[in-house]
């Protein structure tokens, strides 16, 4: 049935009758005097194809980017590995894996939805995926709330990455002469490598130094009582 939309009008529209004498009105389009009827969208054929490929295209789009995030993560890992003598605890490693899981579900469910659009375009195909499309909406909603969560815990554990590297220094640069204690033969090495590589010196600054004996006994006149104080 038709719904009217009915608003008073000037005296040239018609007439209609009313208890309280006559009235003018007039078929008013819905669109106007705030009306909104809400009700499914239907798209022809065209429109479906254009709405497919602008999706897949977004899909594929952040498939890449969680290729990159994984990327990302795997790259962290390796740099972290490489400095694992100057670090505090093995807590730091929770930051990359949370990358590389990111990426991996990104890719996956995009990949996934990438797929379903593809699909859509046939009518037989898209009334197979048809019952999983409700579902699959709802869990990209959820991995979306996940992502927001694993980005604020991202960045709250810089902290916890920042001080456990302060932390693993200040011990690297009190073991720094033991070359020859098993387990820290390669301190030396990792410490010099990190501080060409970064331009720094020491934790702070180069004073760190001053509060240590860096250089190994073996290279000390123990005997020297300079050397002793």
């Amino acid at each position: 049935m038709k719904n009217l939309w009915l608003q008073e009008v000037p005296p040239s529209s018609f007439y209609f009758p009313s208890p309280g004498g006559r009235r003018r009105f007039q078929e008013v389009p819905p669109h106007r005097e705030g009306a909104m009827p809400f009700m499914p969208v239907k798209f022809d054929l065209q429109k479906r194809v254009k709405l497919a490929q602008g999706l897949w295209m977004l899909y594929w789009l952040s498939v890449i980017a969680g290729i990159l995030l994984f990327g990302l993560g795997i790259f962290f890992k390796i740099e972290l590995r490489k400095r694992s003598e100057v670090m505090d605890n093995d807590e730091s490693h929770l930051v990359p894996n949370l990358l590389i899981l990111a990426g991996l579900l990104a890719g996956g469910l995009n990949a996934f939805g990438g797929k379903v659009c593809h699909d859509s375009l046939d009518p037989v195909k898209l009334a197979r995926w048809k019952p999983a499309l409700k579902p699959f909406l709802l869990l990209c909603c959820g991995f979306n709330a996940l992502l927001l969560l694993l980005a604020l815990l991202c960045f709250l554990m810089q902290f916890s990455v920042y001080l456990t590297l302060a932390e693993g220094l200040k011990n690297s640069i009190r073991f720094y002469k033991d070359t020859d204690t098993p387990g820290r033969c390669f301190m030396k090495r990792t410490l010099d490598l990190t501080q060409i590589q970064f331009h720094c010196c020491g934790n702070s600054n180069f004073r760190d130094w001053f509060e240590v004996q860096w250089v190994s006994n073996r290279y000390l006149d123990m005997s020297n009582e300079l050397v002793k104080e």
